[in-house]
């Protein structure tokens, strides 16, 4: 499939970055950022995994704040890379939603990596960061549902991945609204991008050698969407029910 040369594309990138990080970590240790200290990591996306994507990024974030460019245009960027992949996602081209979503997740990490260094955030720019959260989140799930609109099976567990995303945002969201420190949990936004994206790059790789083993092709972006459906629902219920056990009665 030449949509898999996508994912070859990003494997050299990830396999350099490893590569940098180990040395790194021989010569000074492990890295720690104070963005990954504040908001944690899970069993789903340890820490060390975010430790090491903020460290690759540093010398990005410190070109582009060098260069001018400004949070918000950064947001926007990863806004119009969302909504490729959601269009590449519904023509079947799974390897190129891949980068282009990849893309997107480092654009939304990016933003807020500039808007500290060059201390520029502001309300605005968090509430435009957290919109185009949820509509890049939406492209990317309304890829897959015209994708599979044939399929009423995989129609519905797309779904069910979609209400369990915006339910866990929900939840948090009203949290603060009531003043009730949002509680941790599992497939936070960017547990749920890691299964969804890497589902979805797995399926443009394997997906010949899938179809000769009589599996439809995309089985890793159905296994992605199962892991946000299950795992999702159930801790956006965990999570409503501690905010509920918080408030005063």
């Amino acid at each position: 499939m030449k949509d898999a040369y996508f994912i070859y594309g990003m494997l050299v990138l990830v396999v350099a970055t490893a590569a940098a990080y180990g040395v790194r970590v021989m010569v000074h240790g492990v890295a720690r950022s104070e963005r990954v200290a504040k908001i944690g990591g899970t069993a789903l996306v340890g820490r060390e995994v975010m430790d090491w994507t903020y460290w690759a990024m540093s010398p990005i974030v410190r070109g582009l704040s060098a260069a001018g460019i400004t949070p918000n245009m950064l947001t926007w960027a990863a806004c119009v890379l969302g909504f490729g992949a959601g269009i590449a996602l519904a023509f079947g081209w799974f390897g190129l939603a891949c980068a282009l979503a990849t893309w997107s997740v480092l654009g939304d990490i990016l933003d807020g990596q500039v808007a500290r260094m060059t201390n520029t955030g502001s309300d605005r720019g968090e509430l435009l960061d957290a919109a185009v959260d949820r509509y890049t989140e939406f492209a990317f799930l309304a890829g897959l549902v015209i994708y599979y609109r044939a399929s009423v099976p995989y129609l519905v567990l797309t779904m069910a991945a979609m209400i369990a995303s915006y339910m866990i945002s929900y939840a948090s969201a009203k949290a603060e609204a009531l003043q009730v420190n949002p509680p941790r949990g599992l497939m936070r936004r960017q547990e749920r991008s890691t299964y969804l994206i890497t589902g979805a790059g797995v399926s443009a790789l394997i997906g010949n050698w899938l179809v000769a083993h009589g599996l439809p092709w995309t089985t890793p972006e159905i296994a992605g969407l199962l892991a946000v459906a299950v795992i999702g629902n159930g801790a956006a219920v965990l999570r409503l029910y501690r905010i509920g056990q918080a408030l005063p009665k």
